[in-house]
């Protein structure tokens, strides 16, 4: 690892930290934190709370599931910094939003009353509550290789024709359960419904939000040989595991 002096900076939004934070996806912080490290980059955490001003500098964009009752809290704030959000998605600032937040990066979603908590439209997909729970362990087939996770929602999210996804399920129900689609894509922008947390068991992918961080600010990325024993074991037990 680079001497500490050498670092670059790195900055990293953690969206609703308190309301969006379900099954371990603060995992997904403390993953990027620690293999930026690695890199040569330190990252700065910047929290954002509902009602409080969006961070300045952003490299990075992390967010979380959570509840319904967490969904309506965040809402508001949700659609006021909507346009600064795409504005940086435009910018190829890369984000990775789970489960709760994926379904708010997209046209709305659907409680099970008929409530429709409106997103900020990012992805083409809309989110509908089932009486059904998806839950168990999933391994998808994506562009960053087969990617493994825990799901464990309700809501059935439907995409467009023309939403690309994140990847194809080879084990689990995915986004809902029917067309073998997991989470969405746009630029460098991913939405996922696995938990896990899911950067841990998938170091491949998280150097992939580092590097598209580094490339935004930097114009370059130096990777650095990182030994993921430990993950790749971590993954093979994953896969094996039974739904």
């Amino acid at each position: 690892m680079k001497k500490s002096q050498n670092l670059k900076k790195l900055h990293l939004t953690h969206l609703y930290p308190e309301q969006m934070n379900v099954y371990g996806d603060w995992g997904n912080v403390l993953t990027l934190k620690k293999r930026a490290l690695w890199h040569g980059y330190e990252v700065e955490v910047h929290a954002h709370h509902p009602g409080k001003k969006f961070p300045e500098k952003t490299d990075l964009i992390i967010g979380g599931g959570g509840q319904d009752s967490g969904q309506t809290v965040i809402q508001d704030d949700l659609l006021l910094i909507g346009p600064c959000i795409k504005k940086l998605a435009d910018q190829k600032v890369p984000m990775l939003v789970i489960c709760g937040l994926y379904q708010l990066f997209g046209h709305f979603f659907e409680t099970a009353s008929g409530e429709r908590i409106k997103g900020i439209g990012l992805f083409d997909i809309e989110t509908y509550a089932s009486d059904k729970r998806l839950i168990g362990n999933v391994v998808t087939e994506t562009p960053f290789g087969e990617m493994v996770g825990y799901e464990n929602h309700s809501g059935l999210t439907i995409l467009s024709d023309d939403q690309r996804t994140l990847g194809r399920i080879t084990k689990g129900a995915g986004n809902n359960g029917t067309d073998k689609t997991e989470g969405a894509i746009y630029k460098y922008v991913y939405g996922s419904y696995l938990h896990g947390s899911l950067l841990p068991k998938n170091p491949t992918f998280a150097d992939a939000l580092i590097e598209a961080a580094a490339m935004q600010r930097y114009d370059k990325f130096d990777a650095q040989i990182i030994d993921d024993a430990f993950a790749d074991k971590a993954r093979a037990i994953a896969i094996k595991r039974p739904r």
